[in-house]
């Protein structure tokens, strides 16, 4: 009987000690678990992990690598932008930035539903593309009550164009 109770104690000491180190391994604080995005154009991958990620109930409590992300591009081959399972689940945007600071692309993807996006690297009325964002987002609520979607998660790549050659003299 005594042994019988001590092996059991043995078993559920073991299953607690997996059940922490398995929530300390997914826990978003983890800096090794955090998802990267993938972006390729003209033969280039880039890898890029987070430039900032907050718990999603508290915004305050973040994590702040700070990593971003250079690809270098061309007018001729569009941006093609891969996301991993881990932020497709949740509803997420992607920012698209171009040389008219006015006019940014914000694209929104509901849950499940995009891992994947083409980018052209020229717009006729925006110029150039020089960079892109990948945002997870939570929704809050101000002291009002109204609510908006703040960004909790961030991943960061910017563009770098060929330089033009200089001209003869």
């Amino acid at each position: 009987m005594r042994r019988t109770v001590t092996i059991l104690a043995a078993v559920v000491l073991l299953a607690i000690a997996g059940t922490g180190v398995g929530i300390w391994r997914l826990h978003p604080s983890h800096g090794d678990n955090l998802p990267e995005i993938s972006v390729y154009s003209h033969g280039h991958t880039v890898r890029v992990g987070p430039f900032q990620y907050c718990e999603v109930l508290n915004l305050n409590d973040c994590a702040e690598p700070r990593e971003a992300g250079e690809l270098a591009v061309t007018a001729d081959n569009p941006v093609q932008l891969s996301v991993p399972s881990a932020i497709s689940r949740a509803p997420w945007r992607l920012l698209q930035v171009y040389e008219n600071p006015i006019d940014t692309t914000v694209r929104y993807f509901a849950p499940k539903t995009t891992l994947a996006v083409t980018v052209p690297t020229v717009d006729p009325n925006r110029g150039r593309l020089t960079g892109l964002a990948v945002q997870l987002l939570t929704l809050v609520q101000d002291q009002d009550g109204a609510e908006f979607a703040l960004p909790h998660a961030e991943w960061s790549i910017s563009t770098v164009w060929p330089e033009k050659p200089a001209l003869a003299r």
